[in-house]
């Protein structure tokens, strides 16, 4: 049956049904609904169920009780096409599978799921439109808001809608999609809601006040006639006021019903039944719940509005509310549900019980395995506060920081810690608790603190760990390495202090890496390539934890090893589910990307870190943005200080012919000698000096590169030597030296580089025709690159050797967007459709929009066509 149109909504109306037509075209859409609460959001997604035909839906929504649940939220959305998880591709399938407990496997990532979520929804959208309805999205445990804000985001082409209902003034992970804020009703059209929803005639003056204390919110309207208006501050508290006041007009056994049936979450009829008989609840309590309009029984139970049940929970006695969670954990299914039946154990535990404590613990463990390391931490948090005995009590403090570190939550993982060290003493559980400090201190981004803390952490660990404690010592030399600057002077020498010299040749990443610091670059570069390179052959998920591997393959002039290092820190990441670990892996990835002169997978990588940063509410990892703008010759959007952020301006500069500022910024990073940085900036530094007139320190950045390239002669070192020798000596033969070796390399950007420099020099030399030739290969080397500023100094150099050249950019060269310009890679090379979407996180119908898209800009009708139309 059609319900009557809302009250003052049509134009919110119409916007619903105008994202329903388009997904009956083919298109998705995300839209979030934002308003107080008893505005009428939920109303407004009721009214588009009930006038919307040929369309399937699916909802979901947000409860208070359960957000400590990992999944919770999700289950329901995807619950009625699960029976076709099996046409999902075998990993997908898998992680979804595991997540809600369906199939054992390892532990998914968060990444996988959502993906599989993408594909199992537009699966169900092949037929006709899929509306996806998700309510009180502030109350969405948190795994669920990540998957779904994930799968929001990558919505195109599939058909699907998500409608997402969120109160005001609430912090929530769905930022980048469209928003319909819904506001109070105007007053004639609250004084329509008001005279429809009360039978008879009302004293105008009564009217009048309702609908001035109301301000516009519907369930106010419907709401102040039951209490007395003004005896509460603001709407939200009138509204709760006056179900507080309907609720303790109820019999005792219906207000129990109705405590009973806030702290179930689920809406199950089958299991409220049971508990209510377990309690003595009746038909009686049953009638007089109904009668009272506060919430409804049948096929699901519903509240009259999300406020009832928040309000029966909160105001219910401590006995009542222990009663009800007693009562659900008899009723619920120990092998089915044992999660929410320990939930329910503990909140039915009034004071300290271990065996409670431990059935937490078994499902903080099983939590883990399916990526819910959040619900996990919540799990573990409330066995401690259930745990008398004070060792027991410490170990579970320990596992609920850890728990909670691996979910993001590092303040609170923090705070854990902190609780921790009253303990009992226990040298294991200090160190460790050090160790994972460190870790958080790294993550936040205090490095210097944090290299201090790992390195204590280590010194602890050696004789009680030593496998562990030489671990440690690298992230604490990882993290002084990223501390490293004029604010940390030394930080780095200290720590490699610390780390036991080999009595011969190193045999640890460790140890070479220590003797970089402690011995010297040109005595410890043999030492810490072969490290390097049997860290390479390790193919173990433990092998250099950090990304400190990709810092050493710089400083030893080898960007290849180093992408491939860091390319398999992104794959553990993506694997194990760390999200933040795969901000820093993607951030670092495009910084080495912009190296080799590939600014178009740079920017995906950035793009991708700022999608997961928006999804999981973690800050932005900006290191490698900076670099890719520094390299197009943009100006830097975003502040900060550090190292890489150095090196950016140094190359910004140098490509805007600002070179005294570059010469400064580079030089900053030069005697500092941060390690993987030389290899860098000392081409910035040189080229900035030689156009300075500083040829002394010309001369000293050549002596010192000489030395470096002696001890690791790579093409990428001797090439850089040479260009820097040719700027020193004005040397023909060193310039095409450079160009050649550097030729040889994946190094395009350099390469072009070179030639710039060369055709700069042919110029002033007066042999214009000559540098005609090498400025032309220049610009046009540099402008495919995306290098803005390198390729318009070569323009400008052409243009002085009397050539007239059209300026161009990127975008005339390619117009493909990034993600086309993947997808076309990808397709180009052969793989699938789903494949493709499986490695950008997408849906095999975006992938196949996408490619339809880009072959019509790319002028050809098929994907063989892409090898000559899009090549390598």
């Amino acid at each position: 049956m059609v319900r009557a149109e809302l009250v003052g909504r049509r134009a919110e109306s119409i916007e619903l049904d105008r994202l329903i037509e388009a997904a009956r075209g083919g298109r998705s859409a995300t839209l979030l609904v934002r308003g107080e609460p008893g505005v009428g959001k939920t109303a407004l997604l009721e009214a588009l169920v009930d006038r919307t035909t040929g369309c399937v839906f699916t909802r979901t929504a947000g409860v208070e009780a359960e957000m400590e649940l990992a999944y919770a939220g999700l289950y329901p959305l995807c619950q009625p096409f699960l029976e076709n998880l099996d046409r999902l591709p075998g990993p997908l399938a898998e992680a979804l599978g595991t997540a809600f407990g369906l199939v054992s496997g390892p532990t998914p990532n968060a990444f996988l799921v959502g993906l599989a979520v993408l594909n199992l929804l537009a699966d169900a959208a092949a037929d006709k439109p899929l509306i996806c309805l998700i309510d009180d999205a502030q109350w969405l445990d948190k795994m669920s808001e990540v998957i779904l804000a994930f799968v929001a985001q990558r919505l195109n082409a599939e058909a699907v809608v998500m409608i997402i209902a969120v109160r005001n003034g609430v912090q929530h992970r769905f930022t980048g999609v469209r928003e319909l804020e819904l506001g109070g009703l105007d007053r004639a059209d609250a004084q329509t809601l008001l005279t429809t929803s009360l039978p008879g005639l009302i004293d105008p003056r009564v009217k009048d006040r309702i609908v001035a204390e109301a301000q516009g919110n519907p369930l106010a309207l419907l709401e102040l006639p039951h209490t007395g208006a003004g005896h509460a501050d603001g709407r939200t508290a009138l509204i709760e006021e006056s179900f507080e006041q309907r609720l303790d007009e109820l019999p005792a056994t219906a207000r129990q019903l109705l405590t009973l049936a806030a702290a179930e979450p689920l809406g199950d009829p089958t299991l409220l039944w049971r508990a209510a008989e377990h309690l003595g609840l009746g038909a009686e309590a049953a009638t007089t719940a109904l009668e009272s309009g506060l919430i409804t029984f049948g096929t699901h139970i519903r509240f009259r509005h999300p406020l009832v049940r928040s309000t029966a929970y909160r105001t219910a006695s401590a006995s009542d509310l222990q009663a009800a969670h007693l009562a659900l954990a008899e009723v619920t299914d120990p092998d089915r549900d044992p999660d929410r039946r320990a939930w329910h154990r503990a909140q039915a535990s009034p004071l300290p019980d271990e065996d409670v404590a431990a059935d937490l613990e078994r499902s903080a463990a099983g939590v883990r395995e399916r990526g819910g390391h959040f619900a996990a931490g919540a799990f573990l948090e409330r066995a401690v506060e259930l745990t008398l005995d004070p060792e027991r009590r410490a170990e579970r403090m320990l596992a609920a920081a850890t728990a909670r570190c691996a979910g993001g939550a590092l303040d609170t993982a923090l705070s854990l810690l902190d609780n921790l060290q009253n303990s009992p003493p226990d040298e294991l559980r200090t160190a460790l608790a050090q160790r994972l400090r460190g870790q958080i201190q790294f993550d936040q981004g205090d490095n210097q603190t944090a290299a201090a803390t790992l390195l204590d952490a280590a010194r602890q660990l050696e004789p009680l760990k030593p496998d562990l404690a030489q671990s440690t010592r690298l992230a604490a030399l990882t993290a002084a390495i990223w501390a490293a600057g004029p604010d940390a002077k030394g930080i780095v020498a200290e720590v490699a202090a610390a780390v036991p010299e080999p009595a011969g040749l190193a045999e640890s990443l460790l140890e070479a890496l220590a003797a970089r610091f402690t011995r010297g670059y040109v005595t410890a570069a043999p030492d810490l390539a072969r490290a390097l390179a049997a860290e390479l052959r390790d193919h173990s998920d433990q092998a250099t934890g950090h990304l400190v591997g990709g810092i050493i393959a710089v400083d030893l002039w080898d960007l290849e090893t180093g992408q491939r290092l860091v390319a398999r820190q992104e794959r553990i990441a993506r694997q194990t589910g760390a999200l933040l670990r795969l901000q820093f892996a993607l951030d670092f990835g495009a910084a080495l990307q912009c190296i080799g002169g590939d600014l178009t997978a740079a920017s995906r990588m950035v793009d991708e870190q700022r999608r997961i940063a928006t999804a999981t509410g973690n800050p932005s990892v900006e290191y490698g943005a900076r670099l890719v703008t520094a390299f197009r010759g943009e100006p830097a959007t975003t502040s900060g200080a550090g190292v890489l952020t150095t090196y950016a301006e140094a190359v910004l500069n140098n490509g805007l012919g600002r070179y005294e500022t570059a010469r400064d910024a580079a030089m900053r990073l030069f005697e500092q000698d941060v390690i993987g940085y030389g290899a860098l900036v000392a081409s910035e530094l040189a080229e900035a000096a030689s156009r300075t007139g500083d040829s002394n320190l010309v001369e000293s950045t050549l002596t010192w590169l000489r030395a470096r390239a002696a001890a690791v002669p790579t093409e990428w070192s001797r090439g850089i030597e040479a260009r820097v020798g040719a700027l020193l000596n004005n040397d023909e033969g060193e310039y095409r030296r450079s160009i050649e070796c550097l030729d040889r390399t994946s190094l395009q950007g350099e390469a072009a580089r070179s030639r710039l420099l060369y055709g700069e020099w042919l110029r002033r030399e007066g042999r214009r025709a000559d540098a005609r030739g090498e400025l032309r290969t220049a610009y046009d080397a540099l402008t495919n690159l995306g290098l803005g500023a390198f390729a318009e100094r070569a323009r400008h150099e052409l243009l002085a050797t009397g050539e007239t050249v059209r300026k161009r950019s990127v975008e005339t060269v390619n117009e493909l967007t990034t993600q086309e310009a993947q997808i076309a890679g990808l397709a180009r090379d052969g793989l699938t459709n789903p494949e493709i979407a499986a490695q950008l996180f997408l849906s095999p119908r975006t992938v196949e929009w996408h490619l339809r898209k880009t072959f019509a800009k790319l002028g050809i009708t098929s994907r063989r066509q892409l090898r000559d139309a899009y090549p390598r």
